[in-house]
C-alpha cells in the first residue's frame, strides 16, 4: 500500500511541475530571444520581443481555464509544491554563479596553451545531436585546427534550466584532471547563450548497444564499469556531488576505447554525504528509493543506475522490457525483484555477484563508490588487458 502511495505521490508532484511550467510558460514577460536560428559563427541578433495579454488583435483567450482539481484515486488530496523563481535576475545565487563562470569565457585550452578567442572562431560542421537544453554540433577550432564537440545551450527566463546548463558547465570545467570524465576545452557566454567546447568522442554506449548482437561481452563492460565507478566516485571526493543520471546515453566511448561520463546538467550537491533535492532523471534508470520519493538519498542511487545498465548492456535489452507506460515501469522497479544475471547465461560468478550488490533493492545495504572498487570483479578487470578499441572497430566494421 505504501508503494502504492508513493507512486501516487510521485504522478501528483509531476502534474505540479506541468502547471509550474504552464505558469512559466504563459505569465506575461518581456525579453531578449533570437530572431531564428543561426549557427554559433554567427553573432545573433537580438529582438525585443513583448507578450503583453490580453491581446486585443485576438479572437480568442490567451489561456484556457484550469481544470477541476480532484483527489487521486487513493482518496489523498493533491498538494502544489513551492513555486520556484523563474528568472536569473531573480536568483541571486545563480547569477552570482554565472558571473564566476563569465569570467572564464572566451579561453580556450589545448595541449596546455591558452588561446583567448571568440565563439567565430569555431566552423561549425554538422549537427550531432540534440535535447531538453539544447544541440551539440562537430566544429573545427581554427587557430589549431581541432575538432571538438560543442554543446550549445539557450539562456532562458526559467531558473532550473539555467541551473542545469551551469551545473554542467561548472562540473566538466573543473574536473579537467579526470580522465574518465569527457574533457572541456573551454566556453563561450553571452547573455542569450552558453557554448560549452568538448572532446569530440566517437559514440555513446546506448547508440552503441543498437549495433551489437547479443550484448556487450563481459570483459568490455568489465573496463568500461571501471571508468564509470571511479568517475563518479572522482566526483564525490573531489566536488562533493552525486551525478543522479546515469545511463548507456551518458557514458561516452572514443576511438582509442577510453571510456568516459558526461551531461552533468542535474548533478546535485551532498550535504553530510546526501542529497535532498528531487530533480528528475530519467526514471527507467532511478533507484527505488528516489522513486518513491524518499526525503534523503546518496552515491548509492547512482549505483543502481550502474547495475541497471549493465545488465540491459549485458543482455542486449532493458532488464524492465514490455512495459506499455513509464507509470507500470516505475511500479515494477519498485515492487519487482530486482534484476539478476546468472552464471548459467555465459557470465561469470564476479559480475552476477557485482550485479546482485549494486541491485540491491534496500539502499541501506548496497555498497558505496568505495566499497564498489574493492569487489572482485572491478579489482580484476582494473588491470585485466582488454581491447576494447579493436572490439569497437569490429563493431563498427561489420
Amino acid at each position: 500500500m505504501e508503494q502504492t502511495i508513493s507512486l501516487h505521490q510521485r504522478i501528483r508532484e509531476f502534474e505540479c511541475r506541468i502547471r509550474r511550467w504552464k505558469q512559466v510558460r504563459f505569465v506575461p514577460l518581456t525579453r531578449h530571444i533570437f530572431a531564428s536560428r543561426r549557427s554559433s559563427s554567427v553573432g545573433p541578433q537580438a529582438t525585443q520581443v513583448s507578450r503583453p495579454f490580453p491581446n486585443p488583435n485576438c479572437s480568442f483567450p490567451p489561456q484556457t481555464s484550469p481544470l477541476p482539481r480532484r483527489n487521486m484515486a487513493d482518496g489523498a488530496p493533491r498538494r502544489n509544491l513551492p513555486e520556484l523563481p523563474t528568472t536569473i535576475s531573480q536568483s541571486s545565487h545563480l547569477t552570482k554563479r554565472l558571473a564566476e563562470i563569465k569570467r572564464l569565457s572566451g579561453r580556450i585550452t589545448i595541449m596546455n596553451t591558452v588561446y583567448e578567442t571568440t565563439k567565430e572562431s569555431l566552423k561549425r560542421i554538422g549537427e550531432l545531436g540534440s535535447g531538453t537544453c539544447g544541440v551539440v554540433y562537430k566544429a573545427r577550432f581554427e587557430q589549431t585546427g581541432t575538432i571538438m564537440a560543442v554543446k550549445q545551450m539557450v539562456v532562458t527566463s526559467v531558473a532550473e534550466e539555467n541551473k542545469r546548463v551551469l551545473m554542467d558547465l561548472e562540473v566538466v570545467l573543473r574536473s579537467h584532471d579526470c580522465p574518465h570524465i569527457v574533457r572541456c576545452y573551454g566556453c563561450f557566454i553571452t547573455d542569450f547563450e552558453v557554448l560549452i567546447c568538448m572532446e569530440l568522442m566517437a559514440t555513446c554506449l546506448d547508440k552503441l548497444s543498437k549495433r551489437v548482437q547479443g550484448g556487450f561481452p563481459e570483459d568490455i563492460l568489465g573496463k568500461m564499469a571501471v571508468s564509470i565507478i571511479k568517475a563518479l566516485d572522482y566526483l564525490k571526493v573531489t566536488q562533493n556531488i552525486i551525478h543522479r543520471d546515469v545511463k548507456p546515453s551518458n557514458i561516452l566511448l572514443d576511438l582509442n576505447g577510453t571510456v568516459k561520463l558526461c551531461d552533468f546538467g542535474i548533478a546535485g550537491r551532498l550535504v553530510d554525504s546526501m542529497a535532498r533535492t528531487r530533480t528528475a532523471g530519467c526514471s527507467a534508470y532511478m533507484s527505488p528509493e528516489r522513486l518513491e520519493a524518499q526525503e534523503e538519498y546518496d552515491v548509492r542511487a547512482d549505483v543502481w543506475s550502474i547495475g541497471i545498465s549493465l545488465v540491459e548492456l549485458a543482455k542486449g535489452e532493458y532488464p524492465y522490457h514490455g512495459c506499455n507506460s513509464e507509470f507500470e515501469v516505475l511500479s515494477r522497479i519498485v515492487s519487482d525483484p530486482p534484476p539478476v544475471l546468472q552464471p548459467e547465461e555465459g557470465f561469470s560468478p564476479m559480475f552476477c555477484d557485482f550485479l546482485r550488490l549494486c541491485l540491491t533493492k534496500d539502499y541501506h545495504f548496497r555498497p558505496k563508490y568505495k566499497e564498489v572498487l574493492q569487489h572482485d570483479w572491478v579489482i580484476h578487470y582494473e588491470t585485466a588487458k582488454v581491447d576494447v578499441a579493436g572490439w569497437y572497430q569490429s563493431i563498427i566494421q561489420s
